[in-house]
């Protein structure tokens, strides 16, 4: 009997392999030769799943993308459906600051790829942004949720707080990542605004599953 491809398998070990080049050498020097020597694989195997260094690109931020969402997931794990609203939020800002290997390697690539696609057409035409106004959208619903049950400060505008939330944590991460700030002093910040936002202790709500402390990097 044929043995079956696990062809979602292979698509994530190829991305592996160019996280693995972009945190060595930066995402300019990836190129699908590049990541074929990384991956130890033909250039012809990698070309299967990605034909050109967009779709490459790209694959992989989905793919990183896709790992965050668990683990936002498990950060939630065990709490009622849908969780509570400040715990929810603080849950994406934990996942979203760069503060260990993973978030490190999604940060590194969002934003490189961002800046590559200031001034390359292909890579813009990809869905990059929607990624980002779906995110939020999921924060904005969970702030209306809080503002309908009076944890909210009073003035707060949901649509563009969460756009400042998501805009916060991009910012602080990139401020780790270059050493300006370390991961806990990040992580601080947050919950500094968040205090400001909510008026509902995170200890008046479910404590947040699965949740990682963050490797101060100074």
């Amino acid at each position: 009997m044929p043995r079956t491809v696990d062809h979602a398998q292979r698509r994530a070990e190829i991305a592996d392999a160019v996280v693995r080049v972009a945190a060595r050498d930066g995402l300019h020097a990836v190129t699908i030769r590049a990541v074929a020597a990384e991956a130890g694989s033909s250039i012809r195997f990698v070309q299967y799943y990605f034909a050109t260094k967009a779709e490459l690109l790209t694959g992989t931020l989905n793919h990183l993308e896709q790992l965050s969402h668990t683990r936002w997931q498990q950060r939630l794990a065990g709490l009622p459906d849908p969780p509570p609203s400040r715990v929810l939020v603080e849950a994406f800002c934990a996942e979203a600051l760069p503060t260990d290997a993973p978030s490190r390697a999604f940060h590194l690539i969002g934003t490189s790829y961002a800046v590559l696609a200031m001034t390359d057409p292909e890579l813009a035409q990809h869905p990059f942004v929607a990624n980002i106004d779906r995110l939020e959208g999921r924060i904005a619903q969970a702030l209306g949720q809080a503002q309908r049950l009076g944890e909210l400060a009073e003035g707060i505008e949901v649509a563009a707080e969460a756009t400042r939330l998501v805009m916060l944590t991009h910012g602080l991460g990139t401020s780790v990542l270059i050493g300006q700030h370390s991961a806990s002093t990040a992580t601080a910040v947050v919950r500094y605004h968040l205090d400001r936002v909510f008026t509902v202790e995170p200890s008046q709500q479910a404590p947040t599953s699965g949740s990682h402390e963050p490797a101060d990097e100074h």
